[in-house]
């Protein structure tokens, strides 16, 4: 039998950005605007809520996510677990107002020491995540 430790670690990233936490909070709820920057998706900002995150990169290549919405305190925190081949996480947001604009900071937590490519995918795809996140946020009114 393989012991496992309980430790797990995060992912952080941290933003300043120069939007109110209502934008931000709507390019974090809503799919049309899920989909700019993250993935295709049928979330709802419901506790309970079970929705699937899809991508596909390549042709023959199809990446499914399976979440479920855990808190929703409108502009200010978004949690759901993120369930994916032998990852199970949760990502929270924290959306904070700032003099100028909002510290937007998201936590994916649940790495095992064993998933450390899991892991190290997760930090740069979070921080593509949030460059196509502050794109998209520019181009919407």
């Amino acid at each position: 039998m393989i012991e496992r430790s309980s430790e797990t670690r995060s992912v952080v990233v941290e933003r300043e950005m120069p939007f109110p936490p209502e934008k931000i909070w709507r390019a974090l709820t809503q799919p049309h605007l899920i989909e700019e920057w993250l993935m295709k998706s049928d979330f709802k900002p419901v506790v309970g809520h079970r929705y699937k995150l899809r991508r596909n990169p390549k042709p023959d290549v199809n990446i499914v996510i399976d979440c479920e919405v855990l808190e929703v305190e409108p502009n200010k925190t978004l949690s759901y677990s993120w369930t994916a081949y032998d990852l199970d996480s949760v990502v929270t947001w924290t959306l904070t107002p700032t003099a100028s604009g909002t510290h937007l900071r998201m936590e994916q937590s649940g790495f095992r020491p064993d998933q450390k490519q899991a892991y190290g995918g997760a930090m740069g795809g979070w921080r593509q995540f949030f460059a196509s996140l502050e794109q998209a946020l520019a181009r919407m009114e």
